[in-house]
């Protein structure tokens, strides 16, 4: 059996980690694919190296574009690649144009498809990543679904349920994989002036947000006033789009301590000891979920609904107050739930699925 995975953004890596583990540890043929779609693979080495991950055998290196360009750059870099290596199976991970790129590409040349994390859907076709969901949903062979909600999801859009395995999700695995390396390796709330569960937590960089100048002032009128409000520093490290737009806007952020973007490692510290977590990320509020961490998101829907469901997380849009409604809610939520994306496993199960088709 030969496996390639195919990545292009930090989440995907992230999320991919538990199963490139797994296939080391088992010897099997496999190697990386990394399209560089919101980065260089150089800038991304260092992240590949801090999870203790083997080095990409190729970047194809496409940075950004529109999405017709950055989708056609990625289809003709990976059809060359999957020409050559010819792989059993071509796995992909999540909602992005990589995502949608890589499994057309695969399907065209019949080799295939394993999708990790499938089944999500916000219903919310305005979001490009949407799109590239229920496209590769559809075109997949394998259809990796973190819970019982995604696989149901996949079933009422007549996906075949033979394709259709209940996995967990690798987030979990990630989780809890990496704590102990993040405690080893760094402090960096010492770094940051922060002490444990007293500081709010951001991340906002989504287009639909950020890109909207209605949208991104919403919400960064709801943080300072937040801050007017409890009095805790707001640490919010800025994607580089937000920044940018920040700039392009005239935006400012009075009570928000605006840091540079954080690593994984660093990033789960920061989540881990937040009193509170406000996002528009998906993998942030599966994250928080894991972690026991309340979560704010800063969106109008959602395609992690299970998040909602155990209380973990709460549905606020952009209008400031709000966001000022939700948090209050969620302040002093020390509601113990269960945690819906598995037992950190995940890996292993897709491993073993795998093996059994192609071994």
């Amino acid at each position: 059996m030969k496996i390639a995975v195919v990545v292009g953004t930090r989440p995907e890596i992230i999320k991919m980690s538990p199963i490139i583990r797994e296939c080391e540890k088992r010897g099997v043929d496999f190697f990386i694919l990394h399209t560089g779609q919101h980065y260089s693979y150089n800038m991304d080495q260092v992240f590949f190296e801090q999870l203790e991950l083997p080095e990409s055998r190729y970047n194809l290196d496409v940075g950004s574009g529109t999405h017709g360009e950055q989708t056609g750059k990625i289809l003709m870099g990976i059809e060359k690649v999957l020409t050559e290596e010819r792989p059993d199976v071509v796995l992909v991970e999540g909602d992005t144009n990589t995502v949608v790129a890589g499994a057309l590409a695969a399907s065209k040349l019949h080799i295939k498809v394993g999708h990790v994390e499938a089944g999500l859907r916000s219903y919310d076709r305005s979001m490009p990543e949407e799109i590239n969901r229920v496209v590769a949903d559809h075109i997949s062979d394998f259809l990796f679904a973190p819970t019982e909600k995604s696989k149901q999801i996949l079933l009422d859009e007549g996906v075949e349920s033979e394709k259709i395995f209940i996995t967990g999700n690798t987030i979990v695995d990630s989780v809890y994989q990496n704590l102990d390396l993040a405690d080893k390796k760094m402090n960096l709330l010492d770094e940051l002036g922060l002490e444990s569960k007293s500081y709010f937590l951001v991340t906002a960089h989504r287009q639909e947000n950020v890109d909207d100048k209605e949208r991104f002032q919403g919400i960064l009128q709801g943080l300072s006033r937040l801050h007017e409000i409890y009095g805790l520093p707001i640490v919010y490290p800025i994607h580089p789009r937000a920044r940018k737009m920040m700039e392009r806007f005239g935006f400012d952020a009075d009570g928000v301590k605006l840091v540079e973007p954080a690593d994984f490692l660093g990033f789960l510290q920061l989540e881990r000891n937040a009193r509170l977590v406000l996002t528009d990320s998906g993998g942030v509020q599966e994250e928080t979920c894991i972690l026991g961490r309340p979560c704010v998101t800063l969106r109008d829907s959602t395609e992690r609904p299970e998040t909602l469901d155990v209380g973990s997380n709460v549905l606020a849009g952009v209008n400031p107050k709000k966001i000022i409604e939700c948090v209050s809610m969620m302040f002093d939520n020390n509601k113990k739930w269960d945690n819906p994306f598995g037992d950190g496993t995940a890996g292993k199960k897709i491993v073993n699925i795998l093996e059994k088709e192609f071994l």
